[in-house]
């Protein structure tokens, strides 16, 4: 018999990037990726497709949930809304928050591990990043899992795994390293398409990420800040 089925959550990040690494030590990978009317949803979507391929992932869906930019409330959605500088001190929730987003893209991953017959759901939550984020907290996957027993056929047996929820992104660098994960194929920004822009909170997180493990970052940037001693 084969290995068992898992629907990676695969945003094009680092963070779904080394859960994907994590997840395929024990599973057949079915990639997932959800376009949302984000600001770098074209950039977001060939990083995912470039990480399939370097994986040989061959069972990948794309879906749109473009009702999460009609419904707008975000700085990554809603044009109107500047994107935030970096400011990786600040509490409370940033403009970047997608209400409620991660609860959309989970429904979606299970409905398709249903029908593959995936028991396992990979996400790249981190709770770092969870300054304002509530949706990248355990207690929030822990109550999802709870949901999912709920309201699926008793034999399907399907669970969110977080396994990166309790890294720092340093962390995150070096155990990428170590399983030699692309993240040279990945991309964080969440202004720009080309070159990293370096100075919204998603850039800053994985610059200070890089500069702590002492590795240097294989994206170009408009900025490279130093957010480690800063």
């Amino acid at each position: 018999m084969g290995m068992p089925s898992a629907v990676v959550l695969m945003s094009g990040g680092m963070d779904s990037c080394l859960s994907a690494a994590i997840a395929r030590e024990q599973f057949d990978l079915a990639f997932l990726h959800l376009n949302y009317g984000q600001r770098t949803e074209n950039r977001e979507l060939r990083a995912f497709h470039d990480i399939a391929d370097h994986y040989d992932v061959t069972r990948r869906l794309v879906v749109s949930i473009e009702h999460l930019a009609a419904i707008g409330g975000s700085s990554l959605t809603d044009p109107r809304i500047p994107v935030s500088p970096a400011d990786l001190r600040r509490t409370g929730i940033p403009t970047s928050y997608v209400p409620f987003r991660n609860a959309n893209m989970l429904a979606v991953a299970v409905s398709w591990a249903e029908v593959i017959g995936a028991n396992a759901i990979f996400i790249g939550a981190v709770e770092e990043d969870s300054s304002g984020y509530p949706d990248c907290r355990r207690e929030f996957y822990d109550a999802f899992n709870e949901v999912i027993r709920q309201g699926t056929r008793p034999e399907s047996r399907i669970a969110i795994h977080t396994p990166v929820i309790g890294m720092t992104k340093r962390d995150i660098v070096l155990r990428a390293a170590e399983l030699k994960a692309p993240l040279h194929l990945t991309w964080s920004c969440y202004r720009s398409e080309d070159r990293a822009c370096g100075m919204c909170d998603s850039c800053a997180l994985r610059l200070r990420g890089f500069q702590g493990a002492g590795l240097e970052d294989p994206l170009l940037y408009e900025h490279r800040p130093d957010y480690l001693h800063n």
